[in-house]
């Protein structure tokens, strides 16, 4: 998936391909320390763990939360005032859903969020996620 999607943005956005670290290479740096920790385990704790728990008895099939808190993450993107984000958020929403569903680990999930999250931003897709980037 990261050879891909690193292949597939280099190819149609070749001007912004890992413009984070090639132009602000001390922001780039402090993301990967700060991300994790400011973004991804509050998101995690809410969109997975607290959500997964909490709508149990109204949604008793896994399927229905998985699909579920990923829409609802992908909204909580909508404030990025772009589509990219919104969709990136809902493939990624559904990634980690489904990552949690079978592991029931919250753990795992920040893992695998902040994986793919400093990936995209590394990549230079994470200006669809920045929202003073694209005004």
């Amino acid at each position: 998936g990261a050879v891909f999607s690193g292949m597939f943005y280099g190819i149609i956005h070749q001007e912004n391909w890992f413009a984070l670290p090639r132009n602000s290479f001390n922001d780039w740096l402090l993301l990967l320390l700060l991300y994790p920790v400011l973004s991804v385990i509050p998101q995690e704790l809410i969109f997975r763990t607290y959500f997964f728990h909490r709508y149990k008895h109204i949604m008793p099939k896994k399927s229905m939360r998985i699909i579920v808190s990923a829409t609802v993450f992908a909204l909580a993107h909508i404030v990025y005032a772009n589509l990219i984000a919104v969709c990136l958020a809902f493939l990624g929403g559904l990634l980690f859903s489904y990552t949690y569903a079978q592991s029931r680990s919250t753990f795992v999930c920040v893992i695998e969020h902040s994986l793919w999250g400093i990936w995209m931003f590394t990549l230079g897709i994470g200006s669809y996620l920045d929202s003073g980037a694209l005004t």
